[in-house]
């Protein structure tokens, strides 16, 4: 671990940040150029004291998670990610780590997108990132490990994964999910974690494997969307995508007509996001 150019690294990219870049507001009595040390820590998930450390050459050396981590708060493309892995002691990123990188581009749509629910995810179906209005509308679906990463594994492995949406609509969901999933496995090859995550459900669930076995493809959830939230009722949402194919990463925004009760009940739940937010950034402030 090079300490020393580490963090001559880490903090060059802060400095080259500015609040705008990554949806904060400047502020009028900001005098630090760049990005503050606390607001690089909390877009990265840390204590400022850690973050504050590696900056002083002081830290102990990242673990894979955590430098990822820090690449995704710092904004970094996919070849300055690689170089702080090498900083770091690490290595080059696995494959796998690194097909989970956000590209900037993507990654600066979602900061402008902090008053919307939107999440980034990856091609099995893992949520890598939500704003504050996504995780208050389908809860926390970033901190899930091995296969329960993948939705489409918690479909059908996990009853509680469905009680967002209407009993009506599981059916449809399933073979979409499963298409979705046959369309990735042919794309990686029969080596690929898609066709891995297959062959597990295969094993697990027999929904699953009467699905798989139709051969089906080409299936695609609609636009609209119908949702059941324990606190606000349900809501008919319209979904957006747009895609990175370089990455396989898929950006999702979800909005409501306005002048719907659903468009209230939206808002209602920014406001929850925003609430949730605060009290994680003073618990964090507390830990500190």
């Amino acid at each position: 671990m090079d300490r020393l150019e580490l963090a001559e690294f880490l903090r060059s990219r802060r400095e080259a940040l500015q609040p705008e870049d990554v949806g904060l507001p400047r502020g009028p009595r900001r005098r630090t150029r760049g990005l503050r040390r606390e607001e690089v820590a909390e877009l990265s998930g840390m204590s400022t004291d850690y973050y504050a450390r590696l900056e002083r050459g002081k830290g102990p050396r990242p673990s894979e998670q955590m430098a990822a981590a820090i690449s995704r708060g710092l904004r970094l493309s996919l070849a300055e990610r690689d170089h702080l892995f090498l900083l770091t002691g690490l290595g080059t990123p696995r494959r796998a780590l690194r097909s989970e990188h956000i590209g900037p581009g993507l990654m600066r749509i979602l900061d402008r997108l902090q008053d919307t629910p939107a999440q980034i995810m990856g091609s099995l179906g893992e949520t890598l990132v939500q704003t504050p209005p996504a995780v208050a509308l389908f809860g926390q679906q970033t901190h899930y490990t091995g296969l329960a990463r993948s939705n489409v594994y918690r479909w059908f492995t996990d009853p509680s994964s469905r009680l967002i949406y209407p009993a009506a609509d599981h059916a449809a969901n399933g073979r979409v999910f499963t298409a979705q999933l046959r369309r990735v496995a042919t794309q990686q090859g029969p080596h690929g974690q898609a066709a891995a995550l297959a062959r597990q459900l295969l094993d697990e669930s027999t929904e699953f494997a009467a699905i798989w076995n139709d051969h089906q493809i080409g299936l695609g959830f609609t636009d609209e969307k119908r949702l059941i939230h324990p606190e606000v009722g349900e809501l008919t949402l319209h979904c957006q995508l747009l895609l990175d194919p370089d990455q396989e990463h898929a950006l999702l925004t979800f909005t409501a007509t306005p002048g719907t009760e659903s468009h209230d009940k939206l808002q209602l739940l920014a406001v929850i996001g925003n609430q949730q937010l605060s009290s994680r950034q003073a618990s964090q402030s507390e830990t500190s």
